[in-house]
């Protein structure tokens, strides 16, 4: 800012007392005059500039526009919380041998649900950041699954994928049937319809627990026959759940169970029989006690009876036997067998006799390899040792054969891993 420029004729000057002005009466500024008049000048044009109202309004704005810019920038630094889930939204043929994976970037998850539309849900759990959401079992085949997951403010997102459907399937068809009531010796026996190679995934798939509780293992005969039993007959009144959970378990390459349920079935009244052939007599127990003693036939020397534990796995009021179908040719044939009763599957029964003589019973051994008991044609004569063990035997009884000159029976043929101590039943297990 330059010096204001001074006049040389002030309306008014100011006199210097006692001393003449130069110049013929021209008034001249004394040099005190000149600075006095530069001190006062400045000190106006500085505040000019840096005070006033002006000054202050600026100030003001400057303020105002720095606070802005501060909010505008910690907005930006805030993210919206972004979710990913797999299998992705909108996914037609989802795999089906992963979980469903629901993670969050900029934020956490606070809740996350997973709905298929077959009824079923998939519960799961978050990472310890809860940055990463993972279900607890894999997605089912052949279903459209509904994810909702929430985040950190207010953030939901929503995605649907469908499973694909597997190739090949397998089943298993298990004994006994649900809501029975069977003997202690009754196995839980489930039979599957393809050859299993991957039996650990398979055996894990099924759990078979017992009221009282009790240790309930796993027994592979061969790739299509899975058996369950504790350690001795279960105890009398025990209930048996059976859960089958092989729906999408990889039995073999490309092969899936399909099956998820429970099955509940019961143990009744104790009772073994225990057949002594070299006395030729049946004594039946039940409850510790002493049902029943009745005179039986058993197999004759050419076609002895197998020895061991067996359990009773079907029962006929009447059935036809025919010896063609046990490998003994044109032997025999008839239609009408009372009160049969399986032991094996290879064709060994207790069962009523009414061809041979009444004499024969606690006396010989004739048969082709069954157990008989006196009986009458028909079935309907409720005085003979065959109908009144029949009428007193339920699926699941246990016949102990004892002393019958033959070698015990192979623990898959029929329903007998009791032949099999407990140590090598375990060893059976693939888990």
């Amino acid at each position: 800012m330059g010096v204001p420029e001074i006049s040389n004729r002030p309306e008014h000057p100011a006199r210097e007392p006692g001393r003449a002005q130069p110049g013929g009466g021209r008034r001249a500024w004394s040099r005190r005059g000149v600075l006095a008049a530069l001190g006062a000048a400045v000190p106006a044009v500085t505040l000019s500039g840096c005070g006033g109202p002006a000054g202050a309004a600026e100030g003001k704005d400057t303020s105002a526009t720095g606070s802005a810019a501060a909010r505008t920038t910690a907005k930006a630094q805030v993210r919206t919380p972004t979710v990913t889930v797999s299998p992705a939204d909108g996914t037609n043929r989802a795999g089906f041998a992963a979980p469903v994976v629901v993670s969050v970037a900029d934020g956490t998850l606070s809740s996350v649900e997973v709905f298929g539309n077959d009824g079923s849900t998939l519960a799961g759990s978050f990472d310890a950041g809860r940055t990463r959401w993972t279900s607890s079992r894999n997605p089912y085949s052949g279903t459209k699954y509904t994810v909702t997951a929430k985040a950190t403010g207010g953030t939901e997102h929503t995605s649907t994928f469908v499973t694909k459907s597997p190739g090949e399937t397998f089943a298993g068809y298990f004994t006994p049937e649900a809501n029975s009531t069977s003997g202690v010796g009754m196995p839980v026996s489930i039979n599957f319809t393809k050859a299993v190679t991957d039996r650990a995934a398979v055996e894990k798939a099924v759990t078979v627990t017992a009221e009282p509780a009790v240790e309930v293992v796993g027994h592979w005969f061969g790739n299509t026959r899975l058996d369950f039993r504790p350690a001795g007959y279960w105890a009398a009144g025990t209930k048996i759940t059976l859960s089958l959970r092989l729906k999408d378990v990889e039995g073999t390459d490309g092969v899936y169970g399909i099956q998820s349920k429970d099955v509940t079935f019961h143990i009744g009244r104790r009772q073994v029989s225990t057949v002594d052939l070299a006395k030729k007599t049946m004594t039946v127990e039940r409850g510790g006690s002493v049902l029943a003693r009745y005179p039986v036939s058993g197999g004759a020397p050419e076609h002895t009876t197998w020895s061991g534990i067996m359990v009773i796995s079907e029962r006929f009021k009447e059935t036809r036997m025919e010896s063609s179908t046990v490998g003994l040719g044109d032997e025999y044939d008839i239609a009408d067998v009372p009160h049969a009763q399986r032991l094996t599957t290879s064709g060994t029964f207790i069962h009523g006799n009414y061809w041979a003589a009444p004499s024969v019973f606690g006396s010989g051994n004739t048969s082709h390899g069954c157990v008989g008991l006196h009986d009458t044609k028909g079935a309907g004569d409720s005085s003979v040792a065959g109908y009144r063990f029949y009428e007193s035997s339920m699926l699941g009884d246990v016949v102990v054969v004892e002393d019958s000159g033959d070698r015990t029976v192979e623990p898959s043929n029929g329903l007998n891993g009791w032949n099999l101590s407990w140590a090598d039943w375990k060893a059976g297990s693939a888990l």
